[in-house]
């Protein structure tokens, strides 16, 4: 199990948390996602079943960039 808070750029409101949060559930290995409205994204997912690119995929993909 691998653990990890990203920073994501694109969270304005508590739509956009909910819809952060509604994109990651949906990825298979996902075992627990988290969000709040400063960004930050609290993730343990199955690295076996599921890459880490694959999570920045999804989050680009609803809309939302990790930060550096």
């Amino acid at each position: 199990m691998t653990s990890e808070t990203l920073q994501v750029s694109g969270v304005r409101c508590e739509r956009c948390v909910l819809r952060l949060g509604s994109a990651l559930q949906k990825l298979d290995g996902i075992e627990f996602a988290n969000a709040n409205l400063m960004g930050q994204v609290m993730l343990s997912w199955d690295e076996e079943r599921l890459p880490r690119e694959a999570i920045v995929a999804a989050l680009e993909r609803a809309g939302f960039r990790p930060v550096s």
